[in-house]
């Protein structure tokens, strides 16, 4: 509580610009109450924008012979800019293996929807889900690729089933990944880490920033009793964006593929045989024959470093750049291979017509 106090005050320092032209002239100086009730005017303006456009999404659940259990989650409506569609975003998991008849979508004034198609990708833990009702009232898109570490954000959704829920945070962290989410093998991790308060019933609902744009799709909390803990990850728009726009012009989303077998253990010690000075970059195990990496010669043992110029953190940060890269693209490889530096250039192709689990 005390955390979203100075939380409040320090927006209200941001959005209350005539303050310090008040003070400057001698006028008289706003109170604390009259910054903090700027702050609040502010948020509570975010928040009106924003109410119509989040979902709270009902799932019914058939437990072989035992019936049925119904389960809650969050959902934001966005329009796809491509083809002029209302969807609802949320996440694979919220949605599972149900049909459109096993879903509700609940809305902000009340009417209740069935999805007319349901699109999912486990592999990001995205879904969409196309609707149509007169007066919907779509969120827009925010770019994650601006936020820095700090920076407020909001999010919204159904936590303990208590629906169109709003909370204040930061962005704690940038770039997480190797987590283990329960959620199958979620391929493309690279998340942004809150301290917005998200609890179960908030999987799916948007992360937003302070002009109310969606800048995250909540996943996942880090918890050890089932409830949030302070610490929070969510989908970043751009890739929720690319992953979403794939699903609706093709179905399923083309990951780029790249045709090898990567340590996932690679470690100081191996670093230092290979000659680095530290360890970093994703090394090489096995190359595939006939995939890209084998056409542009990649060895075994190579390290990869740098994705074009991003550099590369770990195996997982390799796979996730490589996988959201566009099909068909020629991309600059950064490889240490026997003690120097070296560039390689690949033309990526599409992983799932190739047949194959290696990356």
């Amino acid at each position: 509580m005390l955390a979203a106090f100075i939380a409040l005050a320090i927006l209200a320092a941001g959005i209350y610009p005539s303050l310090a032209a008040r003070q400057a002239t001698g006028a008289a100086r706003a109170s604390d109450a009259e910054v903090l009730e700027a702050a609040g005017r502010q948020l509570s303006s975010i928040t009106a924008r924003l109410m119509p456009s989040v979902v709270k999404i009902r799932s019914r659940r058939t437990l072989g012979g035992r019936g049925t259990v119904q389960e809650t989650g969050s959902g934001v409506i966005l329009r796809h800019a491509s083809t002029g569609r209302l969807v609802v975003v949320t996440n694979a998991h919220v949605i599972g293996d149900r049909k459109p008849n096993d879903l509700q979508i609940h809305l902000h004034d009340g009417r209740i929807l069935t999805p007319r198609r349901i699109y999912s990708d486990t592999a990001s833990d995205v879904a969409v889900m196309e609707i149509s009702a007169a007066g919907l009232q779509p969120a827009q898109w925010g770019d994650s690729a601006a936020l820095q570490i700090g920076n407020f954000v909001i999010a919204a959704g159904s936590p303990f089933d208590l629906s169109h829920s709003v909370s204040l945070g930061i962005i704690s962290a940038k770039g997480r990944r190797s987590l283990k989410l329960g959620a199958g093998d979620v391929i493309n991790q690279d998340f942004l880490q809150t301290d917005a308060a998200i609890n179960p019933g908030n999987s799916g609902g948007p992360l937003v920033d302070i002009r109310g744009k969606v800048v995250g799709i909540n996943t996942a909390i880090a918890t050890t009793n089932g409830s949030g803990s302070g610490v929070a990850f969510s989908i970043p728009s751009r890739m929720a964006k690319r992953i979403v726009d794939d699903l609706l012009r093709y179905g399923r989303v083309r990951r780029a593929y790249l045709g090898v077998v990567l340590d996932p253990d690679f470690t100081a010690e191996e670093a230092r045989q290979l000659k680095l000075s530290r360890r970093t970059g994703a090394r090489v195990l096995d190359v595939t024959a006939g995939t890209p990496a084998a056409r542009a010669r990649l060895q075994t043992n190579d390290v990869v470093t740098r994705f074009q110029k991003t550099p590369v953190a770990d195996f997982d940060h390799l796979i996730h750049l490589v996988s959201l890269e566009p099909i068909g693209n020629t991309v600059t490889l950064s490889v240490w291979r026997a003690g120097r530096q070296i560039e390689i250039r690949v033309s990526l192709s599409d992983r799932d017509l190739l047949g194959t689990n290696s990356r």
